[in-house]
């Protein structure tokens, strides 16, 4: 999957505490990338540095040396809300996935996780969408949809029932072209779905639309939904 259409280089800032895991995560950008692929930039710093540079929009964490960051998450969350977090943690939990992802990550994998899979995850991140495995993301929209996330508290607007479906399928990673063929609509019908979308939510492109319903300014109302959620592919 490429991560977007333009071939511009994207910096990717890069935190990690020990020599090796910051060698090995470098690595990624220079021996990973497919014919096609947009080029990822690495930029080394700590966490303080990429928060204070405006020019960083994505920042790949190891946290191979602590399982407890929730509230360092909801922190970079409230002083860069558009900057986009891919963890790596040494806890593959399923609790501890989706509770780092609701605190703010777009996506985390555990240490096992190969140099093609980062890669992927972070293409997913980087197209606007959530990388998680399948299991996990199902539950996290089962759980948006339901209505647990207490921390929603703006009104949210009237949806139709196709907004819903449309919503529901950009949360879990679908492309305009893929939404067309499982709603079995013509694809600029998709885009004037998504443009109405973004107009109530008060977004001002997908990424932003994703990441208000994932944390905390609109989440959809309880609705049937009767699709699963994206496998990443394995490296």
């Amino acid at each position: 999957m490429s991560a977007m259409y333009s071939t511009d280089p994207i910096r990717i800032g890069v935190v990690a505490n020990e020599p090796m895991r910051l060698e090995g995560l470098t690595s990624i950008f220079e021996n990973h990338a497919k014919p096609g692929e947009v080029p990822l930039v690495p930029i080394v710093g700590t966490l303080e540095e990429h928060l204070d540079n405006e020019s960083i929009e994505y920042v790949l964490i190891d946290w191979s040396s602590s399982t407890k960051k929730l509230g360092v998450l909801e922190g970079i969350r409230r002083k860069r809300p558009t900057l986009r977090m891919v963890v790596i943690g040494p806890d593959s939990n399923e609790q501890v996935m989706m509770d780092t992802i609701i605190a703010g990550a777009r996506a985390y994998l555990d240490m096992g996780a190969g140099p093609r899979l980062v890669r992927e995850a972070l293409d997913v991140v980087i197209s606007g969408s959530i990388w998680a495995p399948r299991k996990l993301l199902s539950k996290l929209i089962d759980r948006l949809l339901s209505g647990e996330d207490s921390s929603v508290t703006s009104p949210r607007p009237h949806l139709t029932a196709r907004e819903e479906q449309v919503l529901q399928l950009l949360l879990l990673a679908r492309s305009n072209r893929e939404i067309a063929g499982e709603l079995g609509i013509e694809e600029r019908t998709v885009k004037a779905h998504v443009g109405k979308l973004m107009r109530k939510v008060g977004a001002e492109n997908r990424i932003e639309l994703s990441m208000r319903a994932l944390h905390g300014s609109y989440k959809p109302s309880p609705a049937q939904s009767q699709y699963q959620a994206m496998e990443p592919a394995t490296a």
